[in-house]
């Protein structure tokens, strides 16, 4: 289920030549830990295993793309090079030092098989909101809301074999924080994200769309590492969820909206604007409001330490810190209150979307996401950018310190859902 790869083996079945696939493992990725390369690589494992079936050789290079792929390209020969699409700056990055390295007869073709409409073809501009893309988005679904051609047993064979990958050793070779713990929740790999799939059509998405904004009802698909990681493709889980319109047409739309729409809104929000993780990508509404309370009185402080140990005054602000730390995943309506009080409880606006930022990619599965760094999206997270600079939101009365940011507090949860039931799941152990 993956666009980029199909328009590899379609050019190699062409020229009627081998088809290599080659990941590129880096030593490090912004505030990625062990939690997330041990879930990446078991998830390549099964990749390895299913290319081998296929007669497709599979190959994991040490290092950065830069170092390692155009000498690849080289050595073997390499008649051209598929890669997919990323809006992030570092992924973005790569690609261009790939580009100017590769020998200039080879052809470098990027396929967004990230996205179900491409992120250029959605839209050649930021959007201001979900109410500015939705149109865009919903008229081009009939092109490429499609079922994804068959991945063929490839009658090429590679003139020699690709070298059996040391999978343990691979771990030796990354420069990342082993404290944080692999989740017991998830297990890695298309197989197991597929059943998490089919476990939230049977079960969870009847009641999709009335009860995914409470943190105590087993509503949401859960699907986020998988997603992140490109073991479910997004266009998948929507075909799949889609068969069952007839009968659960709200939580059907509902599910759209947030994994199309508004997943594809964060994705337009990185891709055309370069300060996409600091307050500079704030409308200029968000950026005066928040400079004018920044003096204000905060009635607490915490340090990052202290958020990150949930030893805050608020009971649901740590139950929900520590969902995050244990599970690797925070309910979608707790994020965007999770982020809102870090603004209320850090020296700044720029602080916050710091310490927040920090927080989610290290210990969220799905962290150093685009659906991340933003809004409401993607089922049902809860972003950086929404949550503390307003993107994607309007203006709301003012008030000390948020100014005009859109403000949460304890007492709305309780009004929304059974805040002490939540609070005993998650209480701190000491």
């Amino acid at each position: 289920d993956n666009w980029a790869f199909l328009y590899a083996q379609r050019l190699a079945l062409k020229q009627e030549l081998p088809l290599h696939v080659c990941f590129c493992l880096v030593p490090k990725f912004l505030e990625a830990t062990i939690r997330h390369y041990r879930f990446m690589l078991r998830g390549l494992q099964e990749v390895a295993e299913e290319c081998a079936e296929l007669n497709i050789s599979f190959h994991l290079l040490l290092g950065y793309a830069k170092d390692v792929l155009p000498t690849f390209v080289v050595e073997h020969g390499v008649g051209g090079l598929v890669t997919d699409f990323s809006p992030l700056r570092l992924p973005r990055q790569w690609v261009e030092d790939v580009r100017e390295r590769l020998p200039e007869d080879v052809p470098f073709a990027q396929v967004d098989a990230h996205n179900i409409v491409p992120c250029w073809v959605a839209s050649p501009k930021q959007e201001y909101s979900a109410r500015t893309i939705r149109g865009k988005i919903h008229a081009q679904l009939p092109e490429f809301l499609t079922e994804f051609p068959p991945v063929v047993r490839h009658p090429h064979p590679p003139s020699c074999p690709a070298e059996p990958i040391a999978w343990e050793a691979c771990y030796s070779s990354l420069q990342v924080d082993h404290t944080v713990k692999e989740v017991e929740w998830a297990t890695p790999g298309t197989a197991a994200g597929m059943s998490v799939l089919k476990s939230f059509i049977a079960e969870r998405l009847k009641s999709f769309s009335t009860h995914r904004n409470d943190p105590n009802k087993a509503a949401l698909s859960n699907l986020s590492p998988w997603l992140h990681f490109g073991q479910v493709s997004t266009q998948r889980a929507i075909l799949e969820v889609q068969k069952h319109r007839r009968n659960y047409k709200d939580s059907v739309d509902a599910f759209v909206e947030e994994a199309v729409v508004r997943r594809e809104l964060a994705e337009n929000f990185c891709y055309y604007n370069e300060n996409y993780d600091s307050v500079q990508g704030a409308y200029d509404w968000a950026q005066t409001t928040l400079k004018l309370h920044a003096k204000d009185k905060r009635p607490y402080l915490y340090s990052l330490q202290e958020l990150e140990q949930g030893t805050t005054h608020d009971p649901l602000w740590n139950a929900a810190q520590l969902q995050m730390v244990q599970e690797g995943k925070m309910h979608g309506f707790l994020r965007m209150y999770w982020a809102k009080k870090i603004l209320e409880w850090t020296r700044s606006p720029e602080e916050a979307l710091q310490f927040a930022i920090y927080l989610n990619d290290r210990y969220e599965l799905d962290g150093r996401d685009p659906n991340g760094y933003l809004t409401l999206v993607s089922l049902c997270l809860a972003g950086c950018l929404w949550s503390i600079c307003g993107i994607h939101d309007q203006g709301w009365a003012e008030r000390p310190i948020f100014g005009k940011i859109r403000y949460m507090n304890y007492a709305g949860c309780k009004r929304k859902f059974d805040v002490d039931q939540f609070e005993r799941r998650y209480a701190p152990t000491h």
